[in-house]
C-alpha cells in the first residue's frame, strides 16, 4: 500500500474550499440581483440570467471538466479552474453592461466545471488508499456545500449593504489567489494520460446538456408546452443522441459507455440526481418563505439557515462516516432520503402567521439530517465504483447528475409553486401555499429516490477492479486534441 500523503488534511481543506466556492457563486447573489438590474439595466426578463448564466455553464461542461482532468493531470486542471473562476469574477465585479455581466458569470461556470470534477479526483489521489479516512474526507467535502450555499446568502447581502453589488465577485479575488498559492505544495501531482480530445463529443454533450438545462430554467416563464420550451429540449436530446453516438464509434472516447456496467455507479448517479431534485427546491422556498412570508432580512434569514448547516456538517463529518462503516452505503442511501422526504412533508405545514422555531426549525432539522445520511454514501459509490484511471470522468458524471437533477428539481417546484400562489407578492397566504406546495412535491421526489435506490442500489461486496486495456492505461504522456 502506497504511503499516505503526509499533507493530506491540509489539502482537503483546499479542497472543501473549493467546493465551498462553487456553490457559494451561485447563492450570493441574490440580494445583489435588484441593485445590479438598477445600475447595469437589466430587464425582469434578463435578469434571471445573472444566475442561469453561471449554472448553464457549470452544469454543461462538468463532464467535459472531468475528462480534461484525466487527460491532462487533476492538479493542473483544478489550476487552471481557479484561474478561470478569478478572470470571470473580475468580469463580471466590473462590468458596466448586461452582456459583460452575463459572459463574466458564463466564465465564472466555466472556472467551476474545471475546479468540481478536479478537486474530487484529488479527493480520492490522496485518501483512496485509506477507505476509513476517505469516507471522512468525502464527509468534510460534502459538508462544505450546504456551508456554501447557506453562507452566499447572509455574505451577499452584508457585501452589497456595507460596500456595492460588485464585491460579491471581487470576494472571490483574494480567496482564489489563497488556493492558487496553496496548490503547488499541498496537492498531487497525479499523472496525464495518454488520449486524444474527443472534440465531437465534447461539442456535442456540453451543448446537449446546456441546452436541457436552459429549456428547463426557463420553462417557467416561458411555459413548459410551450414551442420554445419543447423545441430547445427536443434539440437537447437529438444533441444528446448524437454524443451517445459518437461515443459508440470512438477509439478513444470522451465518455466509455460501458462505465454505466459498473455495478452501483449508475444507480448512484441517479441517487445523486434525485438528491439534488429534491434538496435544492427545498433550500430555495425555505429562504424564500423565512423572508416574503416571516418577513426576516437576507442577513437574518441567512442566519436562521445555520441550525440547519451546523446540523448537516456535524453528520456528515461525525455521524455519517460512522453509520456507513456499521450498516454501508445502500442502508444509508436509502433511509437518508426517506428521511429527507419526511423532513419536507414537515415543512410543507408551513403557516402564514407561523415562526422560526415552531414552522422551520424542527422540520429542518429532520430533512438535514435526510440529506447528511444520503449524500456522502451516495456520493462515495459514485466516484469509487468507477476505475482509478477514470477518476475525473466519474466526477464529472456525479457532479452533473447532482447539478441537472438541482435544475430540473427547481425549474419543476417552481412551476408547482407558482401555480399555488407563490408568484403573489405581498400576499402571504397565497405565498405560503405556493411555498408548500413546493415542499410536498420535493418531498415525493426524495421518496421516489428513496425507493429507487432500494431497488437499484447493490450492497458492495470485495472490492474488485475491471483491468485497463494497454491502450487505456496513463502512460504520463500529455493529450493532443483530435
Amino acid at each position: 500500500m502506497p504511503t499516505p500523503n503526509p499533507r493530506r488534511w491540509m489539502a482537503l481543506w483546499v479542497i472543501a474550499l473549493a467546493q465551498f466556492m462553487v456553490i457559494m457563486d451561485t447563492s450570493i447573489i441574490g440580494v445583489a440581483l435588484p441593485d445590479i438590474q438598477r445600475d447595469l439595466g437589466f430587464d425582469q426578463n434578463t435578469l434571471s440570467w445573472v444566475f442561469n448564466a453561471y449554472v448553464v455553464a457549470f452544469g454543461g461542461l462538468l463532464l467535459l471538466g472531468g475528462r480534461l482532468s484525466d487527460l491532462f493531470g487533476a492538479r493542473n486542471m483544478f489550476t487552471a479552474g481557479w484561474i478561470v473562476l478569478l478572470a470571470g469574477s473580475v468580469v463580471a465585479g466590473v462590468a458596466d453592461a448586461v452582456w459583460v455581466e452575463l459572459a463574466g458569470r458564463a466564465v465564472q461556470g466555466i472556472g467551476a466545471a474545471l475546479i468540481a470534477p478536479a478537486a474530487l479526483t484529488m479527493l480520492i489521489m490522496l485518501f483512496g488508499g485509506q477507505p476509513k479516512e476517505l469516507t471522512k474526507a468525502l464527509a468534510l467535502y460534502g459538508a462544505a456545500a450546504p456551508a456554501g450555499g447557506t453562507a452566499g446568502v447572509f455574505l451577499g447581502g452584508v457585501l452589497t449593504d456595507v460596500l456595492s453589488w460588485e464585491w460579491v465577485f471581487f470576494i472571490n479575488v483574494p480567496i482564489a489567489l489563497v488556493a492558487l498559492a496553496a496548490i503547488p505544495s499541498l496537492m498531487p501531482a497525479g499523472q496525464a494520460q495518454r488520449g486524444s480530445i474527443d472534440i465531437a463529443g465534447a461539442v456535442t454533450v456540453t451543448a446537449g446538456l446546456a441546452a436541457a438545462v436552459f429549456a428547463v430554467v426557463r420553462a417557467p416563464e416561458e411555459g413548459w408546452g410551450s414551442f420554445a420550451t419543447i423545441g430547445v429540449l427536443a434539440g437537447a436530446i437529438v444533441l444528446l443522441g448524437v454524443f451517445v453516438a459518437i461515443q459508440s464509434a470512438r477509439r478513444e472516447p470522451l465518455m466509455r459507455l460501458s462505465i454505466f456496467r459498473t455495478p452501483n455507479l449508475g444507480a448512484a448517479n441517479l441517487a445523486q440526481l434525485l438528491l439534488g431534485a429534491a434538496w435544492i427546491p427545498m433550500w430555495f422556498f425555505l429562504n424564500l418563505y423565512l423572508q416574503q412570508v416571516l418577513g426576516l432580512g437576507a442577513f437574518e434569514g441567512g442566519a436562521a439557515l445555520l441550525p440547519m448547516t451546523v446540523a448537516i456538517m456535524i453528520m456528515m463529518v461525525v455521524a455519517a462516516p460512522r453509520l456507513i462503516n456499521r450498516f454501508g452505503p445502500k442502508p444509508m442511501v436509502v433511509s437518508g432520503l426517506f428521511v429527507l422526504a419526511v423532513g419536507m412533508l414537515w415543512l410543507s405545514f408551513v403557516r402564514p402567521d407561523g415562526n422560526f422555531a415552531a414552522d422551520v426549525l424542527p422540520a429542518s432539522l429532520v430533512a438535514a439530517t435526510g440529506m447528511a445520511l444520503a449524500f456522502i454514501p451516495s456520493l462515495g459509490t459514485a466516484i469509487s465504483s468507477a476505475r482509478p484511471e477514470e477518476g475525473g470522468l466519474a466526477s464529472g458524471i456525479v457532479n452533473t447528475a447532482y447539478q441537472v437533477g438541482s435544475a430540473l428539481g427547481l425549474a419543476a417546484m417552481t412551476a408547482l409553486a407558482a401555480s399555488q400562489g407563490a408568484d403573489a407578492l405581498g400576499d402571504p397566504r397565497a405565498l405560503t401555499d405556493g411555498f408548500s406546495a413546493a415542499f410536498l412535491g420535493a418531498a415525493g421526489i426524495a421518496l421516489v429516490g428513496s425507493v429507487i435506490a432500494a431497488l437499484t442500489l447493490r450492497q458492495p461486496g470485495p472490492p474488485t477492479a475491471e483491468p485497463a486495456s494497454a491502450e487505456e492505461a496513463p502512460t504520463g504522456e500529455p493529450a493532443v486534441a483530435s
